[in-house]
């Protein structure tokens, strides 16, 4: 088994998400006593969000190198950005280092492809969802169109990312406006829905909805215990 390197913190509530999933994955599919094999170096999500408000991208990969430099230090074997935002910074974390990243949009996508999805709604951070570093990725790389909401819809979804989900609230309120940007997308053609920000999956859950969910933290965590055993 391979030791995976995990950058979390980003918020710890997905992070611990992160780390169960993972052990538990490890544990259904070689039983026993196993766990995984986890490196984790936690940053201060206060730093990093700061950051990414005053648009200082510079200065939040200079803090996330700084962890996967440690993490490669450490005997990590590959990195998880525990957050889909930070990997506008990826390129440039991965530059720092010699271990390969595992992305979450590959895993995403590789994910929908399987399942048939061409065309996805994507929910996230207003980074997320406005630039192009994760939106491109699945277009350009894997053929996938993306729908993401409108402009008041995004700065819902945003705000409750960081006011409520990222401090471990998780209220009703919330869910029903999400639940009606989700059927919005789909009305406008969406096949299923990206949960693209690792802290909406305490929020949106399938029983909520009949349209398709894909969780990235779920699916960027199998994933990397379908790396970790593959070696």
């Amino acid at each position: 088994m391979r030791t995976i390197g995990l950058i979390g913190g980003m918020s710890w509530e997905s992070t611990q998400l992160y780390y169960r999933i993972i052990n538990q994955q490890v544990k259904q599919r070689l039983g026993g006593l196993h766990s995984a094999k986890v490196n984790l170096v936690s940053v201060d999500f206060a730093t990093i969000a700061q950051l990414q408000h005053d648009n200082d991208w510079d200065g939040a990969a200079a803090e996330l190198s700084k962890a996967a430099i440690a993490l490669e230090s450490s005997g990590a074997e590959a990195l998880m950005i525990c957050t889909n935002t930070m990997h506008k910074v990826a390129d440039t974390v991965t530059q720092q280092v010699s271990i390969p990243l595992l992305h979450i949009a590959d895993a995403t996508a590789k994910q929908l492809l399987a399942d048939g999805v061409k065309q996805v709604g994507l929910l996230g951070t207003r980074f997320t969802m406005e630039q192009d570093f994760y939106k491109a990725r699945l277009t350009d790389h894997h053929g996938i169109d993306v729908i993401i909401p409108s402009s008041a819809q995004r700065e819902l979804v945003h705000s409750v990312i960081y006011d409520s989900l990222c401090q471990g609230q998780v209220k009703q309120q919330d869910r029903e406006q999400y639940l009606e940007v989700i059927n919005d997308l789909a009305s406008q053609g969406a096949q299923a829905i990206i949960l693209g920000c690792t802290e909406i999956g305490m929020l949106i859950t399938p029983k909520d909805t009949d349209i398709p969910l894909y969780d990235t933290t779920e699916i960027h965590a199998k994933s990397a215990v379908d790396w970790a055993l593959s070696g």
